[in-house]
């Protein structure tokens, strides 16, 4: 009787540890995205603007009360780095990536050592190149009669195999000098990229081109689906090129171009699928996620920045 009574209680013993572990994947599974994996919810401060270059302590104190953890900058608005580290302090943000210009005071193109100086006092890892280098034989000031948009959808238009190879030169360039600073260059998509040329594309150009222990890459989910391409595939058959992303929705009347149009809205009030589009991210490589929105806004900039993220706070995927 001991005998069986023995074979019973461990025949209970495993098949309740079996339950147990099932209910502790179950709940883990069921976990939101971001808690899950211990990341951040971050947000690029592009998204707002004229809020933060009226206010920037205020916004990023809003931030911060939204629950945003991390901000990727695009420009230190007036401040020093070591001023722009203080505001980030004072509201508990952390910034370790920022988009740097190709050309121009504080750019790649001008000391990188100062520029390496200060994106290490902020603490940024990751520098963004955010739109490529025009060639100097295109235009380099738009005519009387069109606006900066329509001057760079024209000049973008004309760029050929070799200026997006002249581009993926600068950043293997950049990167080797930043490298030694512990900084990460990457180069930041719109939809223009993915303009076929021949066979191929500028995105892809640059991703082939570009040395991987040096350049990385932040792929703008919002304009890789204007392109009517799938973010998602496209972080497959990059696998390991994508440290960075920006969170971007679009309406479904976007109709697919390469134009720099698209139909923005708040995250997961678009088409995009992220409970299966945020795993492949992750999967993919990505581990850097900026909520980014472009104009027009159907509502305030701030508060299009909190639907967005208690969207993404709750999602499970």
């Amino acid at each position: 009787m001991r005998q069986t009574s023995l074979h019973l209680d461990r025949r209970a013993f495993l098949a309740a540890g079996v339950a147990a572990m099932t209910a502790g994947g179950a709940s883990a599974a069921a976990q939101p995205f971001f808690k899950r994996h211990g990341l951040p919810i971050g947000i690029q401060l592009y998204t707002l603007g004229p809020d933060a270059a009226k206010d920037l302590d205020g916004t990023l104190k809003a931030v911060g009360g939204m629950g945003y953890k991390s901000v990727e900058l695009a420009g230190l608005l007036g401040r020093t780095p070591a001023q722009m580290k203080a505001s980030l302090d004072a509201a508990g943000l952390v910034c370790t990536s920022a988009h740097i210009q190709g050309r121009g005071p504080g750019s790649f193109s001008d000391d990188l050592a100062k520029l390496a100086e200060g994106l290490t006092t902020i603490g940024v890892k990751s520098a963004v190149m955010p739109s490529p280098l025009v060639p100097e034989r295109l235009d380099q000031r738009p005519a009387a009669s069109e606006s900066v948009g329509d001057w760079f959808r024209r000049v973008l238009g004309q760029m050929t195999a070799d200026d997006w190879k002249m581009n993926a030169d600068f950043l293997n360039e950049k990167a080797t000098v930043l490298a030694k600073s512990g900084i990460k260059v990457g180069y930041h998509n719109h939809n223009f990229e993915f303009m076929p040329l021949g066979d191929t594309t500028g995105l892809e150009i640059m991703i082939q081109r570009t040395d991987p222990k040096l350049v990385t890459f932040e792929l703008d989910v919002g304009w890789v689906a204007a392109a009517g391409v799938d973010p998602a595939k496209f972080f497959a058959k990059h696998k390991g090129r994508f440290a960075l992303m920006h969170v971007k929705d679009i309406k479904a009347d976007t109709q697919p171009n390469f134009a720099l149009k698209m139909d923005p809205t708040e995250i997961g009030s678009g088409t995009l699928p992220w409970k299966t589009l945020l795993p492949a991210a992750y999967a993919a490589g990505v581990r850097g996620f900026y909520v980014e929105q472009e104009p027009p806004f159907a509502r305030p900039r701030i508060e299009a920045a909190k639907i967005s993220y208690d969207y993404l706070a709750g999602v499970t995927a």
